[in-house]
């Protein structure tokens, strides 16, 4: 791109957007566009979602008075061209990067980042608490939410829609209509919004009316006002069913092509003008302007590395390396799903990235994309449980969080069979805070009658997916596991029961002992082999469970050893290592027992490796910790010589 003749590279603000005519959009949108392809295709993003809405977001900035007027990117994986237009774009190559910019819209970043948003569907409520303020304080801002179709199918939406309908709160909601989320939408909102977009005899009066407004205008904005009323009136006719976002209070205008950027500036200019809730409905394509993304929607979602000009993907991995947990997960819910007409997969829409889409290509009536909807994800396994069925419940550790009361209201307080796999478990690398997953070993383990286990290895993975089906295991069961790759590439392997609540010795020594959770077990272990080598030896369990806790085994941990190290991939407080030094406490123990996981902070994006490294529970660190509680006791040791020595002399004077 020439920067002597860019127009984007001449806009720092958004107020020297608004210096440019209107005809200068079209460039600014082609500027724009360009430069997230060549941004992202070498610094991994998200990358279809923004290219779909860079008209909208230049259009958007143009019109309203950023950051005075508020603009909610729901998620936020959209909003990389708002980044680079809001004073972000000379350090936008750091995005997502350890110490750069967030991927994700983050009040601390910007001012003009008006709310924090990682999770779907939060636009609307956080809009509508924005205008409600506004109102009081005799502000005359303008509110605007922008929210994916794919988002307005979690409950919360419809919660904000329902309440900010019955207001007179100045918001308008942005319906941006792609029909895809990550994986193709799915749903009765779907078909509908296709009902909508594909009328035709409602998009032929759609045409005249809007025609009308470009003859008409010059007359006053009543009479677009006026005529936009009119073609809301008659939509319900013409579709043969009622307005859902009518029926809500909303006013509706649209569907209207997201991409045409002059034309968006023109309507948003009309919308500024008509007060209360309104709904404009934007169709818009994932990835335009980049051709590959255009086809291969769910794989341009987050691409990783690719070739701006032929759009291959950049592959940087060996064939040796061991699979993903993910692709473990898919593998053998599929294999279990064979062996028992039982199993049935659910995924809030997710079935790509958890890996369950393999399982749907083969039994698709067992198989359940919800929608971004975890709420109902649960609540739908622990129907399905009540009736003999055994749901393998896939949600992403984040966003589990937003099920909490069902997985305990729903599945725990009713002893349910439902199996919970989550993924993404620990610290997930770049998408930073909002989708780091580690406070479910903590919440989990607080709930009654729910088995919470966590696999070292895929083979672990592969048992306890194995275990957690047999019926005599017919209580609520949880498996966390992270991101990314195993370390064992011989993981099909054939299957074995694991005793419920039973560790397992991975070394046995003298100095020390070590008990870790999970996937860091891996670096636990190849630490204990270093330090042999020094004769440094080290009892390492992998306990396998955190409910119930092998007791057996902590027992014959603290009866021998007085220094402990217990590791984890989950927040400090009240996870894994909390509940081993409540064990010491109630069975009257007394033992230095370091803790190492995650602090207590919000941990921001950076590789795994650099965020681990952070928290201290890399290899490096847990090597470090042994090495200080270790020299620590030597130390001790020699003064307590030292000083014994010094009363026998005495004695012998």
């Amino acid at each position: 791109m020439d920067t002597e003749e860019s127009l984007l590279f001449k806009i720092s603000t958004p107020e020297d957007l608004r210096k440019l005519d209107p005809a200068d959009l079209v460039k600014v949108s082609a500027e724009l566009r360009q430069f997230i392809i060549d941004v992202v295709s070498s610094n991994p993003g998200h990358f279809g979602a923004s290219l779909g809405v860079v008209e909208l977001t230049v259009a958007l900035h143009y019109v309203f008075n950023t950051p005075y007027d508020k603009i909610i990117w729901d998620v936020g994986h959209q909003a990389y061209g708002h980044k680079i237009l809001t004073g972000r774009r000379e350090n936008f190559n750091t995005n997502r990067k350890y110490k750069g910019l967030s991927g994700f819209p983050k009040m601390a970043e910007s001012e003009y980042d008006a709310f924090g948003t990682g999770h779907s569907s939060t636009s609307i409520s956080a809009a509508l608490g924005m205008a409600v303020a506004a109102n009081r304080k005799g502000e005359k801002r303008h509110i605007v939410a922008v929210i994916g179709d794919g988002a307005m199918t979690a409950g919360q939406a419809f919660e904000g829609l329902n309440n900010a309908g019955i207001g007179k709160s100045d918001i308008l909601v942005i319906l941006n209509d792609n029909n895809i989320a990550i994986d193709p939408n799915v749903g009765a909102l779907k078909e509908y919004l296709l009902d909508i977009t594909t009328s035709n005899a409602y998009n032929r009066f759609k045409n005249k009316i809007w025609n009308m407004l470009g003859i008409f205008g010059r007359y006053g904005p009543k009479t677009r006002t006026l005529a936009a009323q009119i073609e809301s009136g008659l939509k319900s006719t013409l579709l043969d069913r009622s307005n859902l976002f009518e029926g809500m209070n909303f006013r509706y205008f649209g569907p209207i092509d997201g991409h045409d950027v002059m034309h968006l500036t023109h309507v948003l200019e009309d919308l500024k003008k008509i007060p209360g809730p309104k709904l404009l409905h934007c169709l818009t394509v994932k990835g335009k302007g980049f051709k590959q993304a255009e086809e291969h929607q769910t794989t341009f979602h987050a691409p990783g590395k690719f070739d701006k000009e032929t759009g291959e993907i950049i592959i940087t991995s060996n064939g040796d390396t061991p699979p993903s947990y993910q692709e473990v997960f898919g593998k053998t819910i599929l294999e279990l799903a064979r062996k028992n007409e039982k199993i049935t997969g659910i995924t809030p829409a997710m079935p790509t990235g958890c890996s369950l889409c393999i399982m749907m290509k083969e039994i698709p009536e067992r198989t359940f994309d919800v929608g971004i909807a975890e709420q109902h994800a649960v609540t739908f396994a622990a129907g399905l449980a009540t009736q003999g069925m055994i749901p393998y419940c896939n949600i992403y550790s984040s966003f589990i969080q937003r099920a909490y009361d069902q997985v305990i209201h729903d599945v725990a307080l009713q002893n349910l069979h439902v199996v919970f796999c989550i993924d993404r478990a620990g610290l997930v690398g770049p998408d930073g805070a909002t989708h780091h997953g580690f406070f479910d070993l903590a919440f989990m383990r607080t709930i009654p009658n729910i088995i919470v286990s966590a696999p070292m290895d895929a083979v672990e993975l592969r048992n306890l997916m194995y275990t957690a089906q047999l019926d005599k295991n017919n209580t609520p069961f949880s498996i966390r596991y992270p991101r990314g790759c195993s370390k064992t590439p011989d993981w099909r392997r054939p299957f074995l029961e694991i005793e419920i609540g039973k560790a397992r010795l991975i070394s046995e020594g003298n100095d020390i002992a070590i008990l870790s959770i999970g996937h860091p077990g891996n670096d636990v272990a190849a630490v204990a082999k270093k330090l042999a080598l020094e004769s440094v030896t080290v009892t390492h369990w992998d306990m396998r469970f955190v409910t119930p806790l092998d007791k057996e085994a902590l027992h014959s941990v603290f009866k021998k050893f007085r220094r402990i190290i217990t590791v984890e991939d989950g927040i400090l407080k009240g996870g894994f290592g909390s509940a081993v030094i409540e064990f010491m406490c109630d069975n009257g123990y007394s033992a230095e027992v370091r803790r190492l996981g995650i602090p207590d902070y919000f941990v921001e994006q950076g590789t795994q490796e650099e965020l681990i490294r952070e928290c201290g529970f890399n290899a490096d660190g847990i090597e470090k910790v042994v090495r200080e509680m270790i020299g620590a006791t030597a130390q001790r040791r020699k003064g307590i010589s030292v000083q014994l020595r010094g009363k026998i002399k005495s004695i012998n004077k």
